[in-house]
């Protein structure tokens, strides 16, 4: 069982940059692939970047491409979330989770066991 904990949210300012962190406890955190999802009000939950339990393959959804870095490192059971050039659309409460999905499906919310308790990101324009 993993345990999982965000930190790392808050008020930035169009064009900004955060770093989410994602600290996990439980041993067996090395076989679980990790994804951010993030859920806006009156939204569905979706991922926005995933990253395997080794890191041999990540995913990002069409709308953070090229300004969202996810990391993970297994011996500190950390994964990071870098966010740059941040906008009023990426605003939402960011969850990350653990879980193990098909290495093509890292996206799939169901496959997704265990979940921290979010951290609220805000984009003021």
């Amino acid at each position: 069982q993993v345990q999982l904990v965000e930190s790392g949210g808050g008020l930035v300012q169009d064009g900004g940059s955060l770093r989410l962190s994602c600290t996990a406890s439980g041993v067996l955190f090395a076989v679980y692939s990790i994804a951010w999802f993030r859920q806006a009000p009156g939204k569905e939950r979706e991922c926005v970047a995933a990253i395997a339990s080794r890191s041999e393959s990540t995913y990002y959804a069409d709308s953070v491409k090229g300004r969202f870095a996810i990391s993970r490192d297994n011996a500190g059971k950390t994964a990071i979330l870098q966010m740059n050039s941040l906008k009023p659309d990426d605003a939402a409460v960011y969850y990350c989770a653990a879980g193990r999905p098909r290495a093509n499906l890292l996206d799939r919310l169901s496959s997704y066991l265990y979940w921290g308790q979010g951290t609220q990101v805000t984009v003021s324009s």
